[in-house]
């Protein structure tokens, strides 16, 4: 059902890099109002406390999870794996039937046994689970559109995906190889060993080298004809992520897959294409896009792909199916 004029927002376990991007996009909304943000650690702060920016923009203060009411229309869920899944199934036990965005990994795999795999916990509500729509607006908007739970993509998983998703209508069935590198804030607000700044500046390092937990959502979002080998790495910034795919051409000239690319993000306002070069990541930095360009050499493509990994990779993207 469509929602009222001017929605109601909670956002659960908000206190996080995503649940600030995204209270900042949502105070900004014209046709929303964040009325509740969550956290255990933070209950009775003002939100401004640890969002820093949003001083003088809104008098919200944190309340504790079991102390939300239900008065409102959209709930955002920020939590981490594991957590995502039990406040959506404590949202839905509280009575709230209304539409829940979970930025966390907990919907985002199309079964229980997969979730299992990939994560290593016993999912909750496998019923959830299997209901929710996985929320890459390019490629799924219509389903977004009629959904009541909606699992935001890892921010990996969005600009992999967008990557590679127009090409096995040209190539047929192909191989991936990618290498991509994202900022510090992709770990979290909590600090760690490898957000750590002296052994983050100037250093790259792969980690969970072809074994990325986002790989299952790419897997399942392109099918089998697509096999994606994938190297993440540590970049010495921030926030983005920039990447490269490289494919074997299978025939297909440049002008076959530029066309591809047109015909499947022409209309799509939040990714951006240039032919003939690959992207920058300054550019997508702060910003809602996603950048895709693409070189071929000598039957060699090579795509590369560049996103803020907590706007389109997070909080943006979640507003773009919060709009859908």
């Amino acid at each position: 059902s469509a929602l009222p004029t001017e929605a109601r927002i909670a956002v659960l376990h908000g206190a996080g890099y995503a649940g600030g991007e995204l209270l900042a996009l949502l105070l900004a909304h014209p046709l929303v109002e964040p009325v509740a943000v969550t956290s255990r650690s933070q209950a009775g702060q003002p939100v401004w406390t640890t969002h820093a920016r949003l001083r003088g923009q809104t008098d919200l203060a944190y309340t504790a999870p079991d102390a939300l009411d239900g008065a409102f229309d959209v709930a955002f869920v920020c939590a981490e794996h594991g957590q995502g899944a039990a406040a959506v199934r404590a949202l839905r036990r509280s009575g709230f039937d209304g539409l829940i965005v979970d930025l966390s990994a907990d919907h985002r795999l199309g079964s229980v046994e997969t979730y299992q795999a990939v994560y290593g916990l016993e999912h909750p509500d496998p019923d959830a689970l299997r209901s929710a729509v996985y929320g890459l607006a390019e490629v799924n908007g219509d389903r977004v559109a009629g959904a009541t739970l909606v699992a935001n993509p890892g921010c990996f998983a969005t600009g992999i995906a967008l990557a590679l998703w127009p090409l096995a209508d040209v190539l047929g069935a192909y191989e991936a190889h990618v290498t991509a590198l994202t900022g510090a804030s992709g770990s979290g607000a909590r600090a760690s060993a490898t957000t750590h700044f002296p052994t983050r500046d100037g250093n790259v390092r792969a980690y969970k080298v072809l074994a990325h937990r986002h790989l299952a959502e790419v897997e399942e979002t392109l099918g089998e004809r697509a096999t994606v080998h994938f190297v993440p790495a540590s970049g010495p910034w921030t926030r983005g992520i920039w990447g490269t795919a490289h494919v074997a051409l299978n025939g297909a000239s440049l002008a076959d897959v530029t066309a591809a690319f047109e015909a499947a993000y022409g209309g799509r306002p939040f990714v951006r294409l240039s032919p003939g070069a690959l992207p920058e990541l300054l550019p997508t930095v702060g910003t809602p896009f996603c950048d895709l360009g693409w070189e071929a050499r000598d039957g060699h493509l090579v795509v590369g792909f560049a996103l803020d990994n907590l706007l389109k990779g997070a909080a943006s993207q979640a507003v773009q199916n919060l709009n859908l």
